[in-house]
């Protein structure tokens, strides 16, 4: 019986790519398709038998694709996919995409290679593996807003709706809002969250107290030098995540202001830095350990039985109160 990796030989290419040719031909280069296609004929090999190699060959290894190994917010997650994977005799392969799809792609290809069973992905994008039948892929704490595959995550919309409550209840109207990358489903979320709390207070969104950043710390720093550049006034700033709102403080902080006494500051993910930042910065806190648990439990039940129903696992956020947040003073608003 010719095998995958004679075919792969004879065309000069990788095993992966002569997958993609069988499984996915519209992805592949039309010389490179046709010439794998010719030998593929001239062999006589029948291309069902790689669908049957892949559903049945297990590695026991999964991969972790997450787009920054820098940022402290994956730590937690990571920690709770090991968990469940130790405890189901598999192990993780960590990998660092720094958003780059070419990087991506060659960790989906290990799963066609047979070098890996399944991915758990941690951004918004879904690599492409060709294999026949169910993906063995999840996405955790981001999601795709494709039904067939798995994902968990928190409800971005609810949770910052409910930090922006709380800066209401302590008399805050002027609040500005730092976002994250648009192209992030989350992000978009959590703008919409940010939008639904002004709306239920009655308060005009203004342009004017909008910037985005790209979750960094310097990113925080720059989105609030851009905001008192704009001129507009505000008494709040709501961060989509917790290291643009340590960067805020800091910009604040550099330009005289007071946090809370002139400036409250709500971040968003609850890393284990945020306690402690001065003054301790009040943020909605993910379910990061169970976050990463669960996807874990995802794949393996897919790996077990490609079957399964993929689902939808929507987590709460927990608001949690520290030393950044306090009433508004009218009198103090920054200018």
């Amino acid at each position: 019986m010719r095998t995958v990796k004679e075919i792969a030989a004879i065309a000069k290419v990788s095993v992966a790519t002569v997958s993609r040719a069988l499984q996915r031909p519209e992805i592949v280069s039309e010389e490179t398709r046709q010439r794998i296609h010719e030998i593929v004929k001239r062999l006589g090999y029948t291309p069902n038998a790689l669908a049957r190699n892949l559903r049945t060959a297990r590695t026991r290894l999964i991969v972790a694709l997450l787009p920054d190994i820098a940022n402290p917010f994956f730590s937690e997650v990571i920690r709770g996919i090991e968990q469940v994977a130790y405890e189901n005799g598999y192990s993780v392969l960590l990998g660092e995409t720094q958003s780059n799809l070419v990087r991506e792609q060659a960790y989906a290809d290990m799963v066609a290679a047979r070098q890996a069973d399944g991915i758990i992905t941690m951004f918004h994008r879904i690599p492409t593996i060709p294999v026949d039948g169910r993906l063995p892929i999840v996405n955790a704490c981001e999601y795709v807003k494709d039904r067939s595959i798995s994902s968990v995550y928190v409800d971005n919309v609810a949770a910052a709706a409910t930090a922006v409550d709380y800066l209401v209840s302590l008399g805050h109207r002027d609040i500005a809002f730092v976002a994250g990358p648009s192209s992030s489903p989350i992000c978009v979320d959590r703008e919409e969250g940010y939008q639904l709390g002004l709306k239920r207070a009655g308060i005009r969104a203004n342009p004017a107290l909008a910037a985005v950043g790209d979750f960094s710390i310097e990113a925080g720093e720059r989105a609030v030098d851009h905001l008192l550049a704009q001129g507009g006034a505000f008494t709040a700033v709501f961060c989509s995540n917790d290291e643009m709102a340590i960067g805020a403080m800091r910009a604040l902080i550099s330009r005289g202001l007071r946090v809370p006494e002139d400036v409250s500051v709500v971040g968003f993910d609850d890393i284990r830095f945020s306690r402690y930042t001065t003054p301790a910065l009040t943020t909605l806190s993910q379910p990061k350990n169970a976050l990463g648990r669960e996807a874990m439990t995802m794949l393996i039940e897919i790996l077990n039985d490609p079957e399964v129903p993929p689902r939808k696992r929507v987590l709460s956020a927990e608001l949690v109160v520290r030393g950044s947040t306090g009433p508004c003073r009218r009198d103090s608003r920054p200018v």
